[in-house]
C-alpha cells in the first residue's frame, strides 16, 4: 500500500474524543449486523469512557422507545429487577443478549455509587429506546401511547379542554390484534390504518399533542421534567404510529418507502428530544445513522428514505457525529476473510490487533479516487460499507474479527 494505515488508525478508547474537532450533542456509533455481542462490547466500553471523561450520561438504542421507559426505570430507580428490565425493556429479543445485560447491570450499579455518594441527579445515567414499537412483523397499536398521552393531559387539565374521553379512545381503538396484524405488512387491504376509527384517531392524536404544546406552561410549572418528557415521548410516538398504520394501508408503489421513512423519522424525533436534553451516546445499525440518502430493493422494487441520522443531522449541524463499524470475518454466518481488494480487505490486512478507530477523512484521502470496491456479504444480515460513502462519516471503527456469542 502506498501509506501506512497505522498512521491514521489509534486504539478504540477516549481517541474518539480527539477524532472529532467538536464535542457532538448527538454522538452515532452504528454496527453492520445485529445480535453479536462482541460489536455490542465495544459499544459499552465506548460509553463507559464517554461516561468517565465526559458529561455523556444517556445512552439510546435501536429498541422500542415505550418499552424502554422500563429499563431507564430500572437503572435510574431500581424499579423491577434486572430480569425484569431485560425481560419487558427490549423489543427485537434483544433483552436476551449478554451485552445488554451488562450494559444495563453496569448502569445501575453506577447509580447505586452516584447516589451513595451524594452526587447529583444530573450525574445519573438515563437509557433510552429510540425506536418505535415495531417489529419487521407488525407495527404495535397506538393504546398504550394514546391512553397515557390523554390520562396525563386529563389529571392535569379541566376535561373540557380536552378533544375527547378515555371511553371514547378506547371505542376507537377497538381490539388491539387488528392493529398488529401480520399479515398488513405485505398486504396493505388487511391494514386499518385507513379505516375511519384510525382516521378519527389521527385527529384525535393530532388534538392532544397542540394541547400538550398549549398548556406548557401551566405544565411546566406544575409537573417534573421527567413527567413532560415522558408525555412528550407518548404524544410522539401516538402521531407517528397512526402515520405508519396509515402507510401500511396505502397501495401505492411509494408504500415501503414511506414505511421506511417514517420509522426512521420517528427514530430522528425520539433522538432529537434526548439530545435536547443532554449529550446522548446512540447506537443501531449503520444505515440508520448515514448522512447519505439510503436505498433499498424490496419486493415492491426500489424503496429509498433518509435515515434517522441524516434528519437528526440536518438539524444538529456540527452537533451531530456518526461513527460507522466495520468488521473483517464472521465466520458463523458465512462472512470469511474481506477480499484484499475491498475496504474491509485493505484494513483487515493492514492493522494488527482486532480494534481499531480510523479518522475516516484522512482514510478516504489516502485511497484516492476511485474508491475500493464494495465488498459483497454471502449473508443478508451483514451490511458491509459502502467506500463511497467514506467522506461522510466522522470516524470509523474496525472490528477484525467476530467469533460467536
Amino acid at each position: 500500500m502506498p501509506f501506512d494505515l497505522q498512521d491514521i488508525a489509534a486504539p478504540l478508547d477516549a481517541a474518539v474524543l480527539r477524532l472529532l474537532p467538536h464535542r457532538p450533542r448527538l454522538l452515532a456509533l452504528g454496527e453492520p449486523t445485529h445480535g453479536e455481542d462482541v460489536l455490542l462490547g465495544v459499544r459499552n466500553t465506548l460509553f463507559r469512557h464517554l461516561v468517565e471523561e465526559t458529561d455523556h450520561r444517556t445512552i439510546a438504542l435501536e429498541t422500542d422507545c415505550l418499552a424502554g421507559l422500563a429499563v431507564d426505570a430500572y437503572v435510574t430507580c431500581g424499579t423491577g429487577t434486572l430480569d425484569t428490565a431485560m425481560a419487558h425493556g427490549f423489543s427485537h429479543g434483544w433483552g436476551a443478549l449478554a451485552a445488554n445485560r451488562a450494559l444495563v447491570g453496569w448502569m445501575r450499579a453506577y447509580n447505586v455509587r452516584a447516589e451513595a455518594e451524594g452526587r447529583p441527579a444530573a450525574d445519573r445515567l438515563r437509557f433510552a429506546g429510540f425506536d418505535g414499537p415495531l417489529e419487521i412483523t407488525h407495527a404495535a397499536s397506538p393504546r398504550i401511547s394514546l391512553t397515557a398521552l390523554h390520562a396525563h393531559l386529563a389529571a392535569h387539565l379541566d376535561p373540557a379542554l380536552l378533544p375527547c374521553t378515555a371511553e371514547e379512545l378506547d371505542a376507537l381503538l377497538g381490539e388491539d390484534d387488528r392493529w398488529s396484524e401480520p399479515a398488513a405488512m405485505t398486504e396493505p387491504a388487511r391494514s386499518c390504518g385507513r379505516s375511519a376509527e384510525a382516521v378519527r384517531l389521527c385527529l384525535l392524536a393530532d388534538d392532544l399533542t397542540a394541547l400538550l404544546d398549549q398548556q406548557e406552561p401551566r405544565l411546566r410549572a406544575a409537573l417534573p421534567s421527567g413527567e413532560r418528557e415522558t408525555a412528550r415521548l407518548h404524544a410522539r410516538t401516538a402521531t407517528g404510529l397512526l402515520r405508519y398504520h396509515r402507510a401500511m394501508a396505502d397501495p401505492s408503489p411509494a408504500r415501503m418507502s414511506r414505511l421506511c421513512a417514517q420509522r426512521d423519522l420517528m427514530m430522528a424525533d425520539n433522538l432529537l428530544a434526548l439530545a435536547a436534553r443532554g449529550p446522548v451516546l446512540a447506537h443501531a445499525q449503520n444505515a440508520h445513522f448515514q448522512r447519505p440518502k439510503s436505498s433499498t430493493r424490496m419486493w415492491q422494487g426500489p424503496v429509498e428514505w433518509w435515515s434517522a441520522g441524516a434528519l437528526a443531522g440536518a438539524r444538529l449541524g456540527e452537533e451531530y457525529a456518526f461513527l460507522a463499524t466495520a468488521l473483517g470475518t464472521l465466520p458463523h454466518r458465512g462472512v470469511g476473510t474481506p477480499p484484499p481488494d475491498t475496504l474491509e480487505g485493505l484494513l483487515y490486512a493492514g492493522l494488527p490487533g482486532d480494534r481499531h478507530l480510523l479518522d475516516a477523512s484522512r482514510l478516504a484521502a489516502a485511497l484516492g479516487d476511485p474508491p475500493p470496491a464494495p465488498r459483497r456479504s454471502p449473508w443478508p444480515g451483514y451490511a458491509p460499507l459502502d467506500p463511497a460513502h467514506l467522506e461522510r462519516l466522522d470516524g470509523l471503527v474496525l472490528v477484525k474479527d467476530v467469533p460467536r456469542s
